[in-house]
């Protein structure tokens, strides 16, 4: 399984597997990694999953849906580098992605 790293605000990185085919938000939550809410459970109705990606890691993922850009307009400090982590799909093409935790969700 692919091993995605966590990054909290506070620097705490937390690296576990995550089956493929679940979302980085799904890996999160599943392992109760503080910082990604998810209170909309994954249907891209809220900004809770916001995380940062690694800017090597950035160009590797599928590109932002107009839908998630809107969402991500309503994040806490979004960046160019800002993804919902629940529009990230894991696979073994992702082993070893970074994503840093914002300081809070909205």
């Amino acid at each position: 399984m692919p091993k995605i790293t966590y990054i909290e605000h506070n620097g705490k990185n937390h690296t576990i597997e995550v089956a493929n085919g679940l979302s980085v938000m799904e890996g999160a939550v599943q392992n109760n990694i503080p910082g990604i809410d998810a209170d909309c459970g994954g249907s891209m109705a809220c900004a809770t999953c916001h995380v940062y990606v690694k800017e090597d890691w950035f160009n590797k993922l599928p590109k932002k849906e107009d839908g998630e850009e809107d969402m991500l307009d309503m994040a806490f400090e979004p960046k160019k580098n800002s993804r919902l982590s629940c529009q990230i799909m894991v696979s073994d093409e992702l082993d070893g992605l970074e994503v840093n935790l914002p300081e809070k969700q909205v």
